[in-house]
C-alpha cells in the first residue's frame, strides 16, 4: 500500500481563480476563524465588521462549504470544560492489509474523535494506527478502550494508551494567516 501511495501521480488541482469575488474574503476567514459573536444575528455582525452584508457572508460560507474548502460549519467545544479532562492517544498495531478497514470501523465508534495512519519506525514503534479517546476520567477511558477493541473484534491487537499528562495548546486548526491576540 504505502509503495503504491508513493508512486501515485499527484492530484491535478483546478486553477486557481483570478476575479476576486471568487476567493474567500481574508477578512470574513479571521472573523469566523475567531468565532461567531453572542448576538443574535452573527453574521449580520460579521458583515457590518468587514463591511459587508449579512446576505453577503451567509452566501460565502455556504460557498465554502459547497465548494469542499470547508468540511462542515460547526461548534468546536472544549472538551475539558465539559468535563472530559482524561484523554489517551490510544496507538495500535493493525496489521497493514487490515488498517484501512480498522480505521474506517474505529472512525465511527463513539468516544474516538480522531483516528488517522501514520508510518510505523521499527524496530522501537509498531504503532500504525493513532485514535485520541476522550472520558471524564482515566477508567472511563480505559473502559471506551476496552468497547472499542471488544466491539469490533479486534481485542487480540497489541495497543498503547498514552495518557495525557499536561496540555500546552488546544485550538482549531488555523491555515494562513496567525489569529489576532
Amino acid at each position: 500500500m504505502a509503495l503504491i501511495e508513493a508512486l501515485a501521480p499527484e492530484p491535478q488541482l483546478e486553477p486557481e481563480r483570478t476575479r476576486s469575488d471568487d476567493r474567500p474574503d481574508g477578512r470574513l476567514l479571521r472573523r469566523l476563524r475567531d468565532g461567531l459573536p453572542l448576538v443574535a444575528r452573527p453574521f449580520l455582525a460579521i458583515g457590518q465588521a468587514i463591511g459587508r452584508s449579512e446576505a453577503d457572508v451567509i452566501a460565502a460560507i455556504r460557498d465554502l462549504v459547497e465548494t469542499g474548502a470547508a468540511s462542515r460549519f460547526g461548534v468546536i467545544v472544549d472538551h475539558a470544560a465539559l468535563g472530559f479532562t482524561a484523554n489517551a492517544m490510544v496507538v495500535w498495531d493493525v496489521p497493514d492489509e487490515r488498517v484501512d478497514s480498522v480505521g474506517a470501523m474505529f472512525g465511527g465508534r463513539r468516544g474516538v474523535s480522531l483516528c488517522y495512519r501514520r508510518p510505523r519506525r521499527p524496530p522501537l514503534w509498531p504503532y500504525n494506527l493513532f485514535t485520541m479517546i476522550h472520558g471524564r476520567n482515566r477508567d472511563e477511558v480505559r473502559a471506551l478502550v476496552e468497547d472499542l477493541a471488544t466491539g469490533c473484534g479486534l481485542s487480540d491487537l497489541p495497543r498503547e494508551l498514552l495518557f495525557t499528562a499536561r496540555r500546552f495548546k488546544q485550538t482549531a486548526p488555523c491555515y494562513g494567516r496567525e489569529r489576532r491576540t
